[in-house]
């Protein structure tokens, strides 16, 4: 379901982050063609912002290819409730923790949890984030600009050093980057400032673990159709009208790429990141 950057009308919720269920048109989470072929079978991953969006994409595909996943999110029930639901669909156990990953007690905490449930841990997709638009940089509020910085890059490292004593040779890391680590976003500075960080952090973390046996890679989007947009942007007229495909990506077009870059397909590819951006051509 590709959605035309016109079809999307200017559309905020009050809330940040915004909710799935309240967005017109509701994303496209996976394509009805996409068959698995078991390439995750018998895994377990933990997706952080698995609630909706790009998140859910993941959960439902690595769930089609087989692997039980635990999501993080917030505080957005009902979104994760869906995405439960549609895991369990696929014939694959799933496991909610609700809670604030900037916290390094709590991502221990589940951390803990899914190696009690599930016994082993495969895969860490650190894809939760925050963000708010503010045009003038020096108007935006030092409270936020930790927050950013909290959720985006100290929740990663948090879930990445809490899953670390369970990882085996051949689990996978994949870290959830933006187009705008590469590009920039004046009136996003600080959520920019933390993907950059994510992608750095990302590069890093594979040049220890490679040697390891496990691998960390890094998914960069571009403008994608989630309520991470209706909540965090203030106008989202025309969204993704900027890239050459002059529309926005759907979660759908993501999560085959997760699936790539977790499964045996990638066992070659570590300390990469894959550009899926609409055309946009970037360095890296």
């Amino acid at each position: 379901m590709k959605v035309s950057a016109e079809e999307i009308d200017n559309q905020t919720q009050e809330r940040n982050p915004g909710v799935e269920y309240k967005m017109d048109p509701e994303p496209e989470y996976i394509r009805d063609d996409y068959k698995g072929s078991e390439k995750l079978k018998g895994k377990v991953a933990l997706i952080t912002g698995g609630d909706s969006g790009i998140g859910r994409s993941v959960a439902v595909h690595f769930a089609r290819e087989g692997a039980d996943v635990a999501i993080v999110y917030l505080d957005e029930d009902r979104d994760a409730k869906k995405t439960k639901e549609l895991v369990e669909a696929e014939g694959q156990k799933c496991m909610l923790f609700s809670g604030d990953q900037s916290k390094p007690e709590f991502c221990k905490e589940v951390v803990d949890k899914v190696i009690s449930n599930f016994g082993k841990l495969d895969c860490l997709v650190n894809n939760a984030a925050y963000q708010n638009q503010i045009s003038d940089f020096t108007e935006i509020p030092n409270e936020q600009w930790k927050r950013t910085f909290a959720v985006n890059a100290d929740g990663y490292f948090y879930f990445a050093k809490a899953a670390m004593p369970h990882l085996k040779k051949g689990a996978t890391i994949i870290n959830t980057s933006s187009v705008n680590a590469y590009v920039g976003m004046g009136s996003m500075l600080d959520y920019s400032s933390t993907k950059g960080a994510n992608l750095a952090f990302s590069r890093s973390l594979a040049d220890q673990l490679t040697p390891k046996g496990i691998r960390v890679n890094t998914v960069a989007p571009g403008p994608i159709w989630t309520p991470f947009i209706p909540g965090g942007m203030k106008n989202t007229e025309n969204f993704g009208k900027m890239t050459p495909m002059e529309r926005p990506g759907q979660p759908s077009e993501l999560g085959p790429a997760y699936v790539y870059l977790a499964s045996k397909d990638s066992s070659y590819v570590a300390g990469q990141t894959i550009h899926i951006n609409g055309g946009m051509i970037v360095g890296g």
